[in-house]
């Protein structure tokens, strides 16, 4: 009887390690394609201004992006914030914004966010990206805008100018 008792704890122990240790991978490779797909390029403050912030990764720009004739866009917080970045978002909510560019809320995202490439994600991979935004230390950042095309704006942002 001890004999099986033992057998059943060694199974119980291996299961679980095993649980975490597909946790950690899936965070690794959540924090991997973070990485690949350049998210903290767009989504981290001073990336613009040549000068990240390392201390708040993914925490959101204070520099847009001028769409001519749609408005002014800010990339938003990643982080798990409750007020102020993805705190309240579900990983679904998550996949489904980075996938087709359709918030919680219905809005739909700028181009300039690459969700057309990132629909070709795998699920597994969706899943991961969306696990790791979800354990990164919450940031309170709350970016600017976004604005309409007639709306003035009260922080920086980048614009395209056509030659004359």
């Amino acid at each position: 009887m001890r004999s099986i008792i033992r057998t059943a704890l060694a199974a119980g122990s291996l299961l679980m390690s095993g649980s975490l240790v597909s946790a950690q991978t899936q965070t690794q490779r959540g924090e991997y394609l973070v990485t690949i797909m350049d998210c903290t390029g767009c989504h981290t403050p001073g990336t613009f201004l040549g000068k990240p912030d390392m201390q708040r990764p993914l925490a959101g720009s204070e520099v847009g992006f001028q769409i001519p004739g749609l408005g002014i866009f800010y990339p938003p917080n990643l982080t798990p914030d409750p007020e102020t970045g993805l705190g309240r978002w579900s990983e679904a909510d998550i996949i489904k914004a980075v996938r087709t560019g359709v918030r919680p809320d219905g809005r739909q995202l700028v181009p300039v966010m690459p969700y057309h490439s990132y629909g070709k994600l795998t699920d597994a991979d969706a899943k991961a990206l969306a696990g790791y935004l979800k354990s990164l230390k919450p940031v309170r950042n709350q970016v600017p805008g976004p604005l309409g095309a007639n709306e003035k704006p009260s922080a920086p942002y980048l614009t395209v100018v056509m030659p004359r």
